[in-house]
């Protein structure tokens, strides 16, 4: 099997050392490629050459959720093609990796790699669906390019934590758990409409959901993790099924604390619920409107300012190595 390894040098939780062990493991069992990203979006770039060859069979993403979101959208450029591109695999890097746990595997690099050798030695593989957001037509947004997601979506308060979470990365911060519960706070407390949402939910052939402060879009459970604790917003999100939404009308400060409580006790059979709490399940084609541009996030990943977004829920999408 011919196979290429994107590699992300910043991944969070890998070391030089670590990633040249990785590296020679993969290559015992493979004829390997390995390639570093030097520059944002250059995962994307070697999973569309990856797409485009002949004789490539695996791409391996050796890093967080962002490579891997980038290699996604690489493989998938022209569509999906379960016979003719090449699979993929994921050796965790990063320091949440929701993909790769979502799929089962280990979160530690050394220990999902041997279990993705255990795999391609036995053949074990999975398909599984993705999301596709893309601007609106009729509206401001309608020229934005299409962007596949492999585990969640959001626009508007989730997104926000998002992009403050990067802003302290690029000033040097850590990415750690609580750098991300400080943003949240942060967020909350810099919410202009907590109380009176701005977003509207629409799909065919049903009353629109209106008023939305928070909307959730997931492809899988649990969405991410604090720390080793599995959260979940929307328990039966499936990469087997469509899309699944978990929208909040009112972010006050009781509704905050009941509606975090309830997250970090989620489990598989019980999401956050409420009177103020919208849960849908397994949507094909729907779309998220704002009355204001609000900032909207694909795997962990800050894309900045929308007033609308349509999303697809894309089943066998991706064949994956597990």
């Amino acid at each position: 099997m011919r196979a290429l390894l994107v590699v992300n040098p910043a991944a969070t939780t890998t070391s030089a050392r670590t990633r040249d062990v990785l590296i020679h493991a993969l290559a015992s069992e493979m004829k390997l490629e390995a390639v570093t990203t030097e520059y944002r979006g250059h995962a994307r770039d070697l999973g569309r050459q990856a797409a485009e060859s002949k004789d490539i069979e695996l791409v391996v993403a050796l890093g967080g959720d962002g490579t891997v979101n980038e290699v996604v959208n690489g493989l998938l450029h022209s569509g999906p093609d379960l016979d003719r591109l090449p699979g993929l695999a994921v050796v965790p890097g990063g320091s949440t990796n929701v993909f790769a746990r979502a799929l089962g595997l280990p979160n530690h690099p050394v220990e999902a790699t041997g279990q993705l050798l255990d795999a391609l030695r036995e053949g074990r593989r999975r398909t599984v669906g993705l999301g596709l957001a893309s601007g609106t037509p009729g509206t401001e947004d309608e020229g934005v390019p299409a962007r596949w997601f492999t585990f969640a979506s959001g626009l508007g308060f989730d997104a926000g934590v998002v992009g403050r979470v990067e802003q302290q990365r690029e000033r040097g911060k850590r990415s750690t758990h609580a750098l991300y519960v400080r943003q949240v706070v942060r967020q909350f407390l810099g919410e202009a409409d907590r109380r009176h949402g701005t977003i509207t939910l629409e799909r065919p052939g049903e009353d629109p959901v209106t008023d939305l402060v928070v909307s959730i879009v997931s492809n899988t459970s649990p969405w991410s993790f604090l720390g080793n604790r599995p959260l979940y917003p929307t328990p039966q999100a499936s990469f087997d099924t469509g899309l699944d939404v978990l929208g909040l009308k009112k972010l006050s400060t009781p509704a905050v604390a009941r509606y975090g409580t309830q997250l970090l006790a989620s489990t598989p059979e019980r999401g956050p619920h409420g009177k103020n709490a919208v849960t849908l399940h397994d949507l094909t084609d729907f779309t998220l409107h704002s009355k204001a541009p609000l900032p909207l996030q694909m795997d962990g990943d800050h894309l900045g300012l929308r007033t609308s977004v349509t999303f697809t829920g894309v089943r066998r999408a991706l064949r994956v190595i597990v």
